[in-house]
Order: C-alpha cells, then sequence, then structure tokens
C-alpha cells in the first residue's frame, strides 16, 4: 500500500539538521513504501514559547526539508500564538504567503481555545491551509492554559468550519477523543502517539467511519513499521486501511 505520513519531525532536538543527514532521513522513508510526508518544525528544541527569531530558525529549516524533499515533503510552519497578532501574521506571510511552507503547526504554546489562535486561525482561513494541532488527554489542572484536551481542539475546529484541522496523537487523545470529534467534518484524527492499543483503530473508523483518520507516525520519536503496523494489523477493511495510510491525506492536503 502507498503511505502518505502527515506527521513526522526530521528535525528533532537539532539533530539531523545538515542536509546529508535530511537526505538520509528521506531515503530511509522512501524505502518503508512512503510517497509522501509532512515534516513538523523542531516545535520543543526553544522550549514551549519560541519567540520570533527562533521560531524563525525552526521554519527556515523547515523550508530547506522542503527543498531538499523536491516534491516528497509538504513543510508546515511553526508557530507561537502567544507572540502576537503581527509577529503570527509576518511569519505566516513569510513562510507560506510568499515562501513554500503548506500547513501549520501548534504545539503548546497555548491552549487550542486561548484568544490569540485568532491569529493563527485567520491565516490559515485566507491561505487555505491546514492547521495540525498539538491533542493530548491532560491530567493535570496546571497545563490547562497551555495544553490542548481532544475537546479543545474539537471546539476550535467548529468555531472555525472553513479550516482544515488535523487533531495529533489518536493514542494519546484515545476514544474520549474520538467520540469528542464525531460530527466535525473539517477535522481529522491522526494515528501518531504511544504504543498502539489494541481496538484503537477499529474504534475510530466505527465512530467516525473511515475517511477522517489519516496516517502519522511522530517519527523519528516513533518507530516507523510499528506505526504502520497500527494500521496494517488492525480489524478493518483493506480499503479503510488504504484510505487511512494514503488516500484521506492526499485529499485533506490537497497533494
Amino acid at each position: 500500500m502507498k503511505v502518505i505520513d502527515i506527521h513526522t519531525h526530521p528535525i528533532f532536538f537539532g539533530e539531523n539538521a545538515k542536509p546529508a543527514e535530511t537526505r538520509k532521513m528521506i531515503q530511509r522513508e522512501k524505502k518503508q513504501g512512503f510517497v509522501h510526508v509532512v515534516a513538523l518544525p523542531d516545535v520543543l528544541r526553544y522550549g514551549r514559547l519560541p519567540d520570533e527569531k527562533q521560531s524563525r530558525i525552526l521554519n527556515d529549516e523547515m523550508i530547506s526539508v522542503v527543498k531538499i524533499g523536491q516534491g516528497f515533503v509538504t513543510g508546515f510552519c511553526g508557530l507561537n500564538p502567544k507572540l502576537g497578532e503581527k509577529a503570527v501574521r509576518t511569519e505566516v506571510d513569510r513562510c507560506v504567503g510568499e515562501g513554500t511552507l503548506r500547513g501549520l503547526k501548534l504545539e503548546v504554546s497555548c491552549n487550542a481555545l486561548d484568544p490569540d489562535m485568532r491569529w493563527i486561525m485567520e491565516a490559515a482561513e485566507q491561505y487555505d491551509v491546514p492547521i495540525l494541532q498539538h491533542t493530548w488527554n491532560q491530567l493535570y489542572n496546571s497545563a490547562r492554559s497551555y495544553h490542548s484536551d481532544p475537546e479543545d481542539t474539537c471546539a476550535l475546529a467548529r468555531k472555525w468550519p472553513n479550516v482544515r484541522i488535523i487533531m495529533a496523537h489518536l493514542t494519546g487523545c484515545g476514544i474520549r477523543g474520538i467520540r469528542a470529534a464525531r460530527g466535525i467534518d473539517n477535522l481529522v484524527i491522526d494515528t501518531s502517539g504511544g504504543a498502539p492499543e489494541a481496538g484503537l483503530v477499529e474504534t475510530a473508523v466505527k465512530e467516525l467511519g473511515d475517511r477522517r483518520v489519516v496516517y502519522g507516525s511522530d517519527w523519528p520519536i516513533r518507530d516507523l513499521p510499528t506505526a504502520v503496523g497500527r494500521i496494517t494489523g488492525s480489524a478493518i477493511s483493506s480499503r479503510a486501511k488504504q484510505r487511512i495510510l494514503h488516500d484521506n491525506a492526499a485529499e485533506f492536503l490537497r497533494l
């Protein structure tokens, strides 16, 4: 089966930033049978609140990865909404409007429902690019101001129905996240996150349908064969597997 990986970090805490290292990473993905990948910035290298200069460094690396990938890579622009409207719009205009990046990545700078998310959503709507929002069931109230639970990301998608949103980490969102995502046509869940859990992919397909689940690995944080195996080893139809591994992402990303 052809595979599109919608969630990878080719540069992780500064590793693999050299062109030769990037090419090696890309070749490994191609050998695994991947036909396209989404490259996400090294979002936590400078902590959860990178400044403007740090954000430019991380996004310039993504631009380089896209160029090295020669059509194999779609790069997303990493953003810190707490830098304010001017800084956010300047970086989106530079990387997306005038550059080569084709999506926006949000980590844990703020909660998905923070008022400062407005600048992000307006930019995504203007340029018609998708957003990948880090999402995970959060157990600690102290982190609620900056960490997005599934309900937060789903509420964001409902509020901005014209923006395509990827809710990251099926394993981290669990059944709770699957149920929160019901009925939101502009939102898909990627299958990345911790170790595979029996029945979770099947539940996502049953609750949401096989068109709203997309394959993501979180590589190199996670193992590629294991990440693919959670789809190929699931008790779903071959057609559903092909949609999750390739077709849904191709349509969502408009490749």
